[in-house]
């Protein structure tokens, strides 16, 4: 990795997206940041700029939930940067309501997997020419609540939830994204593309933005020592950073001391893998 290594992430305006963008610069990295809002955009960057000055931040406005714009960034960043050394997948969403993409897709899965998805896919050549580079994929054990997966059916699911039954379908989404790395990750092998996965830890910032209590209730549990976002953003920045994780590859671990996590079924099993990036592949021919 070069001096000043150059790393996208993406959700970088907001919770520990933001906390990691901050580390990375202090750390002396060039960044690119995705983002959605203009106005939160600037305000990281002056933020980068106020801890680490001279940054150099190239930022790309984009919304999730269009997969023809995701890709699209992605061939503009590949345009305008030869090299990547880490890209860093963390935007996500929490939807309390069921909210359908133009595209015809549930808004949490378009947001949280597809678009990651996309938008590495899109990288990919640039990241196996920037060897040795580094995936990092943020997941969540919030996958336990998914009640399973039916590869099938569930990727195209655009039925109504209720705030209540919202958590299963955030940790459905969650699950692909535990699913697509370490199948992204055999793929690569040999390759030089570290892929690793995360579980950040309970966090009340980005995902859970749309909760009209988010920030208070963040403000009370961080003053409890409770789901403390800068946990998650370090361990963002280990496996971006640690030359640990530039050799170890295929892993999803815990924000608390790296510890290695077995992901709930069917993640643990190859074929079940296999079969939901064939899919995803067939769903996603379009915009590629």
């Amino acid at each position: 990795m070069s001096a000043r290594p150059i790393i996208l992430i993406t959700g970088a305006t907001d919770g520990i997206g933001q906390l990691a963008a901050l580390d990375l610069a202090r750390r002396g990295a060039h960044l690119i940041l995705t983002a959605r809002s203009k106005a939160k955009a600037y305000q990281t960057c002056a933020a980068i700029e106020a801890v680490a000055p001279g940054t150099p931040v190239d930022v790309h406005f984009v919304d999730f939930s269009d997969l023809a714009a995701v890709v699209m960034t992605g061939k503009a960043i590949a345009a305008q940067h030869s090299r990547i050394d880490v890209l860093i997948n963390n935007a996500g969403l929490h939807a309390f309501e069921q909210r359908v993409t133009k595209d015809g897709y549930a808004e949490m899965i378009a947001v949280n997997y597809f678009a990651p998805w996309l938008l590495t896919n899109t990288l990919r050549e640039t990241l196996v020419h920037s060897a040795p580079s580094r995936i990092v994929i943020v997941g969540s054990e919030a996958s336990r609540q998914s009640g399973g997966l039916d590869i099938e059916k569930d990727l195209l699911d655009i039925a109504s939830f209720t705030a209540r039954g919202s958590s299963r379908i955030y940790g459905r989404t969650k699950l692909l994204d535990i699913m697509f790395s370490p199948e992204l990750a055999r793929q690569l092998d040999g390759m030089r593309v570290a892929v690793n996965c995360l579980c950040p830890g309970f966090n009340v910032t980005g995902p859970g933005r749309e909760l009209r209590f988010a920030y208070p209730l963040a403000t009370v549990l961080n003053w409890l020592g409770i789901g403390n976002p800068k946990r998650g953003a370090g361990a963002i920045v280990g496996l971006a950073t640690d030359p640990a994780f530039g050799k170890q590859t295929g892993a999803y671990v815990s924000a608390k001391n790296a510890r290695l996590l077995t992901p709930v079924a069917p993640a643990v099993g190859e074929e079940a893998r296999r079969h939901l990036w064939e899919k995803t592949t067939e769903m996603l021919a379009r915009f590629r």
